[in-house]
């Protein structure tokens, strides 16, 4: 498998969470399930810590914790709740990775951004599209991985958020091997387009609110433009 069909995985396997996501169901049960999924659609394992679905709820969504200390949470979703999924499958040390926050209202999980009732809510999901939209505008060829941590964060909290990345950091380069990454933060003058693939996951929250918010794709270069995979 190549890059693209392991990402190919990531997307249907979310898709699939939107549709078997409903009120009752334990965070464990879905995990499982999404785990199963992406093993049904090709992915051989998990990359990051063995762990294929990360799955935060409610009030955790503003935790940021290292894959090596994370346990789900024993919890049934809400009528009206908010999760985050951030999976990372792979197939012969091919790495996906991709992340979405679902809100859930009324039972129904709303997938247009606009029909959202939640005001907060909303705004989050709205905050971290512009972000992304903002990459692909501010990204060139020379941008560097350093630039964009200080741009994006400067950004973010120009909106009124606040960076919740428990290193501070905004994404990572796709490797073969974990240690091999490097980070979109402080520090890394290695330029973006030096590298095959990196990540932009930015996991945001507005000051003071018990709700946080990621989104996560995969980006690389194509003739010197940058583009999602």
């Amino acid at each position: 498998m190549e890059n693209k069909d392991v990402q190919k995985i990531v997307k249907m396997t979310i898709q699939y969470a939107k549709e078997i996501i409903k009120p009752g169901m334990s965070l464990i049960d879905l995990r499982n399930d999404l785990e199963k999924k992406m093993l049904e659609l090709g992915a051989d394992s998990f990359w990051y810590w063995d762990v294929g679905a990360f799955i935060f709820s409610g009030d955790e969504t503003n935790v940021s914790i290292s894959g090596k200390h994370y346990v789900t949470a024993n919890k049934t979703i809400q009528n009206n709740d908010i999760i985050t999924i951030d999976l990372s499958p792979q197939n012969n040390n091919v790495w996906g990775d991709y992340a979405r926050t679902i809100i859930i209202e009324n039972g129904i999980v709303v997938d247009c951004v606009e029909n959202i009732e939640n005001e907060e809510w909303e705004k989050g999901l709205q905050m971290e599209s512009r972000l992304h939209q903002e990459l692909l505008k501010y990204v060139t060829v020379e941008t560097t991985f350093e630039d964009l941590y200080f741009h994006m964060n400067h950004l973010i909290k120009e909106y009124g958020f606040i960076n919740l990345d428990f290193l501070g950091n905004l994404g990572h380069s796709i490797v073969n091997r974990s240690e091999d990454r490097i980070y979109i933060e402080k520090g890394n003058k290695t330029k973006l387009i030096d590298v095959n693939y990196f990540t932009f996951e930015p996991h945001i929250s507005v000051l003071n609110s018990k709700y946080g918010y990621k989104k996560e794709n995969i980006y690389y270069f194509v003739e010197g433009k940058l583009v999602e995979l």
